[in-house]
């Protein structure tokens, strides 16, 4: 993606013509991004892969929005935590009182087998990554650059600065306290 940092560069400076530049470049890698994001959500979820990109990516480079990328990774890191926030707010919605929050869905085919599913739910996650931001905060962000935007150990550790050994020990030290968070 050689031209990605001088499109990123013309949409902070204004050219409204970058941003339609931009979508073509990373609208491949944004979709797997967003795929790999729905499959860990519970089952019975709606929203696609295409909507989510459109609706981050609006979020993004929409025309009210600051832009001020430093580089790729901080542009998906970005991508990936208005995909995050995006699932929260569906999950809000979904599990409110006025969208029948309450109610469990329930198969009626009696000859369906349920298979268990590992998904944790994505207010319980976002939940508890709130308290570990606030807990460390450099492990939360490693979490987010790590699961939400699938950066590598690499990447997440130019991005912040240390070495991929702190990294791995805060992805470690994340897991398991998320794990512990959820499972309480």
């Amino acid at each position: 993606m050689p031209n990605l940092t001088r499109i990123l560069s013309q949409i902070e400076s204004g050219d409204p013509s970058a941003a339609d530049q931009l979508l073509p470049l990373v609208y491949e890698e944004l979709r797997k991004l967003a795929a790999a994001r729905l499959a860990h959500e519970k089952p019975g979820q709606t929203l696609q892969a295409t909507a989510l990109v459109h609706d981050a990516y609006l979020k993004l480079v929409g025309p009210h929005q600051i832009k001020h990328w430093e580089s790729r990774g901080h542009f998906f890191a970005a991508a990936a935590e208005s995909m995050r926030r995006i699932l929260v707010d569906q999950a809000r919605k979904k599990a409110s009182l006025k969208a029948g929050g309450d109610h469990r869905r329930v198969d009626v085919s009696p000859w369906e087998i349920e298979i268990p599913t590992s998904n944790v739910d994505i207010l319980d996650l976002h939940e508890a990554l709130a308290n570990l931001e606030s807990a460390d905060p450099r492990a939360a962000k490693v979490v987010k650059l790590r699961y939400f935007a699938g950066l590598s150990m690499q990447e997440i550790a130019d991005s912040l600065g240390v070495s991929v050994f702190t990294v791995k020990v805060d992805w470690n030290y994340a897991k398991n306290w998320l794990r512990a968070a959820i499972e309480s």
